[in-house]
Parts: structure tokens; C-alpha cells; sequence
């Protein structure tokens, strides 16, 4: 696997831990997130296992959902 798609599974994975660890702050099942995010649970299983990237459109849902910015959702206000 080469560094750069190293990178990009890297900070996918990272973002399905993110996805997981505000969900579950909020007390909610996936079905319960899927729903109030207007998508289907196994999508939103994907974006947590990191076998699939969320869309612009969702990761703005998600993140207007949790009233967080997307540098938070992503885990990158760290670095500033």
C-alpha cells in the first residue's frame, strides 16, 4: 500500500472513530443517527467502519447535527 493511500485510510479510519465517539456521547444506536440524518443505517455503518467516505452533503448534516464544525468533526482544531 502506498503512503498516500496509507494516509487516506488513515483519516478515514480516524473519522469513523470520531463518527462513533459522538454518537455514542449523544446515547443514540446508529438506526436512531441514520434516521435523524435522513440516511440509511447501513450507510451510516459504512462511515463508521471506514469502508466508506460520507458525502459533502452528509458530513455538513453531521456536523450541523452535533453543532460542531467540520475542523472538529474531523478532529483538526488540534493542530491550529
Amino acid at each position: 500500500m502506498s503512503i498516500n493511500k496509507r494516509r487516506v485510510f488513515k483519516k478515514i479510519m480516524n473519522l469513523g472513530n470520531q463518527l462513533k465517539k459522538l454518537r455514542k456521547s449523544y446515547n443514540l444506536t446508529q438506526e436512531q443517527l441514520a434516521e435523524k440524518l435522513n440516511i440509511s443505517r447501513v450507510n451510516y455503518t459504512r462511515y463508521e467502519n471506514g469502508k466508506v467516505r460520507p458525502d459533502y452533503e452528509t458530513l455538513i448534516a453531521i456536523a450541523d447535527f452535533y453543532d460542531i464544525s467540520l475542523d472538529e468533526l474531523f478532529e483538526r482544531t488540534k493542530y491550529y
